[in-house]
């Protein structure tokens, strides 16, 4: 899996108004705590509001928050906020594909690599970021030395 800078910002940008401590947050302030193109944060911040993830205020006292507790904003939710679903082959839900001949059970290891997203970015959300806890069975995950050994192919 590809994680787009869009998707990355995103989510950080989400940590950002979780750890926010009440009120509001000026779009120029994200972008420049985590050092991202204020117009990129805008756009990303526009998608993020159209999903209804998070609200903006204008005035002098305006900017961005968080528009749900943030306990209740998954990683994966705010990834389909701004890349769509979390595994399309072609741009297709796995489920709808068919394969032929050898490559029939293909389309299992695709809905496989779903679940397996899924079973980590839907139990991550931006409060458990915020304050720098994960849940168990991704501390496990991310602790194995297996999981940060980069392979070349």
């Amino acid at each position: 899996m590809r994680i787009s800078a869009k998707a990355d910002y995103a989510v950080r940008l989400g940590c950002e108004l979780a750890a926010a401590p009440g009120g509001t947050v000026r779009g120029v302030d994200l972008a420049e705590a985590q050092d991202a193109p204020l117009q990129f944060c805008e756009s990303i911040l526009g998608a993020l509001r159209t999903a209804g993830i998070v609200a903006s205020r204008r005035g002098s006292r305006g900017g961005y928050l968080l528009a749900l507790p943030a306990n209740e904003v998954t990683v994966a939710d705010v990834i389909r906020a701004v890349d769509g679903p979390l595994a399309a082959v072609h741009g297709e839900a796995p489920e709808t594909l068919h394969y032929g001949g050898a490559a029939t059970r293909l389309v299992d290891v695709w809905i496989a690599v779903r679940a397996s997203l899924r079973d980590v970015l839907e139990h991550v959300t931006l409060a458990d970021l915020a304050a720098g806890k994960l849940p168990k069975s991704v501390e496990r995950k991310a602790a194995d030395p297996e999981a940060r050994r980069r392979r070349k192919r």
